[in-house]
């Protein structure tokens, strides 16, 4: 395993702003890629009418995704800076990928938000800004790409940078935090070295901005708490759950539990990245076998602890939540999907307790009969089927979720109490 720090870093913005592009070049520039694997990219990329997409090539690899030329599921790609070893969550931009983006996000530690120059903050940049706020992540590099597109123009640059900082400011993002950098993923410029381009520029290129980027506090102190993404069965070894470690330490030997599944068993061993390992941490992607437990016990959407503090299964929940966009009103019956960590189950509203002022989070109504687009409220929420699941005060990394409906993220939140099982 490396020895530096790592770090999980999602990609978020508008379709086609050029997040791919940027990740190709980003792990091209730092050795991840090899030369010859972006030539063949490139060949392919020009056989198919699509010059110029090579980087986009190296992170969109599923041969579907090539032919649509869009990005769909996350891909985990590694790369070093002097400072970090990053795995990058690249988050799709297209809507119907939003939920992979919410079980994106809610895994990085920072974020780059990607906003092409000639068309500015586009309606998804606003989605992913605001998702990005309400799962967690706290530091942002913007980058405004494309900046061959308007000829290196500062001026243009300059509106983008004001349009982005209104958005943040918006929702309350720490805009003193946030690093704007003019880039051209495509021809390099203002990524690892200084463009000649853009001599009105003199702040940090993107790897610098990655490189001084603040040491997330892992929270190894915390109990383990390990979302289910996938169970393999794999022959020698038997049921391979497979997740990320969100906090607290896995160990060989440990007894884990696995809710709302209800089985428990003891942990053989831990793989990661093909190697076997004697413990992992949060941020670390794992393959484990458990004693005793088989493919049909457990499933995705579960989550692993240790058995004596194993994970809360909700009865019901209350949680603030932040209305994005709804066609209509949302009243206590409402049964959207909630999606919470790898789990995706339908909730029911039980009861709106409060509505909210979004901007000051003083309470405006006690127990509304109703709340619409653009209202914050406290809610009662009862799964329909168990659900495990964290107030965000305890364990944030389980506590924050997006509530989808008709194919579109409707709303965001995060857990207050939960009321167990």
């Amino acid at each position: 395993m490396p020895d530096k720090p790592h770090q999980n870093l999602a990609i978020i913005g508008h379709v086609d702003h050029g997040k791919s592009t940027l990740v190709g070049r980003l792990l091209f520039e730092t050795g991840s890629v090899p030369e010859h694997v972006i030539e063949q990219h490139k060949r392919e990329a020009e056989e198919k009418g699509k010059g110029g997409f090579e980087f986009a090539y190296v992170m969109d690899n599923l041969a579907e995704e090539r032919e649509r030329g869009v990005t769909i599921d996350i891909a985990h790609q590694e790369f070093d800076t002097d400072e970090y070893y990053f795995t990058i969550v690249d988050t799709p931009g297209h809507r119907d990928f939003v939920k992979n983006m919410i079980t994106g996000a809610s895994q990085a530690d920072n974020a780059v938000l990607v906003v092409a120059a000639d068309d500015g903050v586009a309606p998804q940049t606003q989605e992913h800004v605001f998702l990005a706020r309400t799962l967690g992540i706290n530091e942002l590099i913007v980058a405004v790409n494309k900046m061959d597109s308007v000829n290196y123009d500062e001026d243009r640059y300059r509106e983008v940078v004001d349009e982005v900082t209104k958005l943040l400011n918006q929702v309350r993002f720490d805009t003193e935090d946030a690093s704007f950098i003019p880039i051209s993923a495509l021809a390099g410029d203002n990524i690892v070295e200084q463009s000649d381009e853009m001599p009105w520029y003199d702040g940090s290129t993107v790897l610098e901005a990655l490189n001084d980027l603040p040491m997330p506090e892992a929270p190894t102190d915390a109990p383990l708490r390990l979302p289910i993404q996938d169970v393999y069965t794999i022959s020698g070894i038997g049921t391979v759950p497979v997740g990320r470690v969100e906090t607290g330490m896995l160990n060989m030997g440990d007894t884990v539990s696995f809710q709302p599944s209800d089985v428990s068993g003891e942990v053989k061993t831990i793989e990661m990245h093909h190697e076997e390992v004697p413990e992992a941490g949060p941020g670390d992607n794992v393959g484990f076998n458990v004693r005793g437990v088989g493919k049909n016990d457990i499933r995705r959407g579960d989550v692993c602890g240790p058995a004596d503090d194993p994970p809360k299964v909700a009865d019901t929940f209350t949680a603030q939540i932040v209305v994005m966009q709804h066609p209509s009103v949302i009243t206590a019956g409402y049964t959207p999907v909630f999606h919470a960590h790898t789990a995706q189950d339908a909730c029911t509203i039980e009861s709106i307790d409060q509505k909210i002022d979004p901007a000051s989070g003083e309470v405006v109504e006690e127990n509304p009969d109703y709340i619409q687009s653009g209202d914050a409220a406290v809610v009662t929420v009862r799964p329909q089927k168990p659900l495990s699941i964290e107030p965000s005060s305890e364990i944030p990394e389980l506590g924050s979720f997006a509530v989808r409906d008709m194919g579109q993220t409707i709303a965001a939140g995060r857990v207050l109490e939960v009321n167990e099982k």
